[in-house]
């Protein structure tokens, strides 16, 4: 909707994107060009003159305007504005594209109004950035990635997408181009830490609000992803008309993972709250409720095999990181219980949770090689560098340090960089590149372990493979340190601050 500015008592648009154009010395050539096209990029559309106040389109009941006072003009047919503006120093000019969603359309004005809305946006935003509360090492890493978890918030909801991407391929010119615009409850429990890590409660607590929302919709069955509204119906189709960045096709919008069966989902959802409630947050009565529902399902289906934390399709295994959430999932639900936010039958809990730890270390330990992917696969999973995150086991137990000498010998691309499972480990054609969050895992499992130099070695390697802005994707080009897959990733980002966090635990260790 239109929302009203009360500093100037005016309306303004639901969204608007503003370019400023001011040019500081000597003399430039501005040109713009606008050729909007829907149905992602398939269908050109006819824009209507409004006069001064610019050229307008409608698609269904979303209304669009663009105003803008460089020298512009439409092409014959109406699908596009162009125009080429010579400007000298001390000249400044305006581009607004405006957007609005059943409701009246408000066209801002350009020239003072917007160089004051422009002002507005930007002291907001170093407001909220100064609000951080992080005085821990990595600060500059840290609000870039604090920064990038807000812009991936959608405001309304609450939720926070994985990417606001589709189709950036994990390995160029290959066929891993996925759609990660949508809300993943494997990222649940780790986001909510990584925003009450940083203070940001009120955005942990939207975050979980959307999430018990979202998930209350299909349950007891849980799917794997949700759009920001809650959604769960994300048809997975092609898109043949374009030929993907640098010839990555196939070009994918919606994402088939949505209708798998990850256990782990569980264990996030209770986790998050955990957290949450850790952090100083409050649950209400319905939720706590839900979550006594969700620790019921957990109780009667951790036994089943699924499709794991990596989406692996085809057919289902026992993969230990899901046996591990819904131990963790478990777990919560019996300190949640014991801090007098539920009341479960600690108990009954206690039993279930010996028992799925009794499997764990039965069915996928193995004594040469530590914790392995899935009960009777020898491969070795990068989630399973959680485990002492999570609270299954302390960092410095044996069996840990096992596991993790396997992964990082076995699953090591880089100084510093990991996959998340051997090559070929998905069925997939293609190789994969290093994982972002992986290789933050691997950063926080050593400070945990008390190797804190290497820690911070590593991690000053990784913060080097950083775009330009500062910004991760989620895969990283071993070879070239560059950026891979959809951009910016919330799950490279959620990693980077929670192996920050580690480190500074770990110093505070040391000084101790």
């Amino acid at each position: 909707m239109s929302t009203l500015n009360e500093e100037e008592d005016c309306l303004e648009p639901e969204v608007e994107i503003l370019r400023q154009i001011e040019i500081v010395e000597g003399e430039v050539d501005v040109h713009l060009l606008f050729e909007p096209r829907t149905d992602y990029g398939a269908t050109p559309v006819r824009l209507k003159s409004k006069g001064r106040l610019g050229w307008s389109f409608a698609r269904r009941s979303r209304f669009f305007n663009l105003a803008t006072d460089l020298d512009v003009r439409s092409s014959v047919d109406g699908t596009r504005i162009e125009g080429t503006t010579q400007l000298t120093a001390g000249a400044r000019r305006d581009v607004s594209l405006s957007f609005v969603s059943q409701d009246p359309g408000v066209v801002p004005p350009l020239g003072p109004e917007a160089h004051a809305r422009m002002t507005r946006t930007v002291d907001w935003w170093r407001n909220w950035t100064a609000s951080i509360a992080w005085d821990g090492p990595y600060r500059d890493a840290i609000v870039r990635s604090a920064l990038c978890l807000k812009l991936l918030t959608h405001a309304r909801s609450g939720a926070v997408i994985a990417a606001p991407t589709t189709s950036l391929p994990e390995d160029v010119g290959g066929s891993r181009n996925w759609d990660y615009r949508y809300c993943w409850l494997r990222d649940a429990s780790l986001t909510t830490r990584a925003l009450v890590a940083l203070g940001c409660m009120d955005e942990a607590g939207a975050f979980l609000d959307w999430l018990l929302h979202a998930t209350r919709q299909t349950s007891p069955r849980l799917r794997v992803l949700y759009d920001v509204y809650g959604g769960d119906r994300i048809p997975e189709r092609v898109l043949s008309h374009l030929h993907g960045w640098r010839g990555s096709r196939p070009v994918r919008i919606g994402n088939t993972a949505h209708d798998q069966l990850q256990l782990d989902g569980y264990g996030q959802i209770i986790a998050a709250a955990a957290e949450f409630v850790a952090g100083g947050g409050h649950l209400g009565a319905t939720q706590r409720r839900y979550l006594s529902g969700l620790g019921r399902v957990v109780r009667r289906r951790w036994r089943e095999p699924d499709a794991g934390i990596w989406e692996i399709r085809g057919e289902r295994r026992h993969y230990t990181h899901s046996k591990m959430l819904c131990w963790t999932a478990i777990d919560c639900l019996i300190r949640l219980t014991e801090d007098g936010f539920l009341t479960e039958n600690v108990e009954e809990l206690a039993r279930t949770r010996a028992e799925i730890a009794r499997t764990i270390e039965e069915e996928c330990y193995d004594p040469q090689r530590g914790y392995l992917a899935a009960i009777g696969w020898k491969d070795p999973d990068a989630s399973l560098l959680t485990m002492p995150k999570y609270g299954y086991l302390d960092a410095r137990d044996d069996r840990f340090r096992q596991t993790f000498e396997t992964i990082d010998r076995e699953l090591s691309v880089g100084d510093g960089l990991l996959l998340r499972y051997p090559s070929g480990f998905d069925g997939l054609r293609g190789l994969e590149n290093a994982f972002g969050i992986t290789s933050f895992w691997a950063v926080e499992a050593l400070a945990r372990m008390g190797r804190l130099e290497e820690a911070k070695r590593r991690m000053e390697t990784l913060l080097d493979c950083a775009s330009d802005f500062g910004l991760f994707g989620e895969e990283i080009d071993a070879a070239t340190c560059g950026v891979l897959g959809n951009y910016p990733q919330a799950f490279t980002h959620v990693g980077l601050i929670l192996a920050a966090e580690a480190i500074a635990r770990a110093d505070e260790r040391e000084q101790r």
